[in-house]
């Protein structure tokens, strides 16, 4: 796999609780149309396609009338579909990637091996607030449903902070970065980087 090979996915999924529509470019610009109705969790996915330079589209109509978990949730399993899709065979792939981002008083480290094995760790004490319309647990369940369906394994470590929007907003940040490592392709890397042949699926 080379440079020169389009890797963009688009799906949509519809249940009774949301309807999602996602479009992908994992060589994009960072260039990002986020409607999710949570004006956090908008924000918080454009700093993803920003810092991770990955192209975003993203359109979620959910019952916010209950509350944003569906809504956060749902776009986080429909996301984490689109890029293991649109990685699609995984030679030449980086795998793993790490970030270590500061945001004023807070600093959080990310590590991400894209593995096939999708696990999670979320080492970060956030308060249980309101951000606007945003839990701010809703944070985990998000990097939790990503990981989950794009079947990475992923360490998210909130070292230090005391402001909840920058202590969520730097997690992102990094994990931006780091996604964006593992994904890249590198001439170097012959074939599909582990000793089995195979990525696990």
């Amino acid at each position: 796999m080379g440079p020169y090979v389009m890797r963009t996915q688009a799906l949509s999924r519809t249940t009774n609780e949301t309807t999602i529509s996602v479009e992908v470019n994992l060589d994009g610009e960072g260039n990002s149309t986020i409607d999710t109705g949570v004006g956090f969790f908008d924000h918080m996915l454009t700093h993803l396609a920003k810092h991770g330079q990955f192209d975003l589209t993203v359109k979620c109509d959910g019952d916010l009338h209950i509350d944003p978990h569906h809504t956060v949730e749902d776009v986080g399993i429909l996301l984490g579909q689109a890029f293991l899709q649109a990685v699609g065979e995984p030679v030449g792939l980086t795998r793993f990637g790490h970030a270590v981002i500061p945001m004023d008083e807070a600093l959080a480290e990310v590590a991400i091996d894209f593995s096939g094995r999708p696990f999670l760790v979320f080492n970060a004490d956030i308060p249980k607030v309101r951000l606007g319309d945003f839990d701010a647990e809703l944070a985990e369940e998000f990097f939790r449903a990503f990981a989950m369906n794009s079947r990475i394994t992923l360490h998210l470590n909130l070292h230090y902070g005391t402001n909840v929007h920058h202590g969520i907003e730097v997690l992102f940040k990094a994990y931006a970065r780091a996604l964006r490592q593992s994904l890249s392709i590198d001439a170097s890397v012959k074939g599909v980087p582990s000793t089995k042949g195979v990525l696990e699926t």
